[in-house]
């Protein structure tokens, strides 16, 4: 089976302040998700950035077969949500957007506003495996690309620039802690007896605080020699796949000209023993070619594809 998770960047039906001009971008869009998908051929693919519900079933109709579709009911002030595309009947476990007990609001902006949940959703869906059920979470965590008031995408001096810096990263802090939560909600205390992933874009890279929240007690990574030393952390932790992607392919985003891995797969201990590969873009097509974005997200409106290159393991 091959998991996997992809940014699809900006999926809207065409008309709207966000998605592409008219039909023909829209179908250019489509048919170039489509292409990808039906190459990578994944059992389970957790989705990020689907800006209207029908897009995606729209997507989904230009696959070969039936596929399943969930999505989260939270989404953001651009509508944008998280899902799942499926080959086979899923089943939502979770849906949920709330911070976890004991964690206070965060500062949002200069304003002093505050916010007590994530900006979105955290969906999470149980699939039939070959080993018994699979338990699978997808986030889009919040975004190190900044915004300011006014709708600007650049500061006015570096003092502005830091703040809403810092305001991103309490944001996203607070979501991984959430996301945590859910995490061990499908754990249930024994990742060594359940298959359990979490995927999404985590806005940030193997070796940063947000992202190291998620893996839950330290030791026992992947390349470490105690790896396959067997521990009482092997219950609940979660490992990332990213050391296990060929390191010419590792990234799924181009920033400004520099290769970031932003999306990731976690995997639970019984889970993680059996993957036999993992990857970004496509299976033997060699590194992402991937666009350089900038600051400013709407400069890529009506786009054909993502900026974005799926993530994926292969286990047996």
């Amino acid at each position: 089976m091959l998991l996997g998770t992809w940014n699809l960047e900006n999926l809207y039906r065409p008309g709207g302040p966000y998605g592409p001009a008219d039909e023909a971008a829209y179908a250019s869009k489509l048919a170039a998700l489509a292409a990808v998908i039906t190459e990578l051929d994944p059992g389970l693919l957790g989705v990020q950035e689907v800006g209207d519900p029908g897009a995606l079933e729209d997507l989904a109709g230009m696959l070969d077969d039936d596929w399943h579709v969930a999505l989260s009911s939270h989404a953001d002030s651009r509508g944008i949500r998280v899902g799942f595309l499926s080959r086979t009947e899923l089943t939502v476990v979770a849906d949920t957007a709330v911070f976890p007990p004991r964690t206070l609001p965060v500062q949002a902006d200069d304003t002093g506003l505050t916010v007590s949940q994530a900006g979105r959703g955290f969906l999470a869906v149980e699939v039939a495996g070959e080993r018994g059920p699979l338990r699978v979470a997808v986030c889009h965590l919040k975004s190190k690309l900044l915004s300011y008031p006014d709708g600007r995408f650049q500061p006015r001096d570096e003092g502005e620039r830091a703040r809403y810096g810092a305001y991103a990263l309490y944001r996203r802090a607070a979501e991984a802690a959430a996301l945590r939560a859910l995490a061990d909600r499908l754990l249930e205390g024994d990742g060594r007896e359940r298959d359990v992933a979490v995927l999404g874009d985590l806005n940030d890279e193997v070796q940063a605080a947000t992202t190291q929240l998620l893996l839950g007690p330290p030791g026992s990574e992947i390349g470490t020699p105690v790896y396959d030393r067997p521990d009482r952390g092997d219950a609940v932790r979660l490992w990332d796949v990213a050391p296990l992607i060929p390191a010419s392919e590792r990234y799924s985003r181009v920033n400004s000209g520099r290769r970031e891995l932003i999306d990731h797969v976690l995997l639970s201990h019984r889970l993680v023993r059996r993957v036999s590969a993992a990857g970004t873009g496509l299976p033997d097509d060699g590194p992402p070619r991937l666009p350089s974005v900038g600051a400013d997200p709407g400069e890529r409106r009506g786009v054909a594809g993502s900026d974005h290159a799926p993530v994926w393991v292969r286990v047996g």
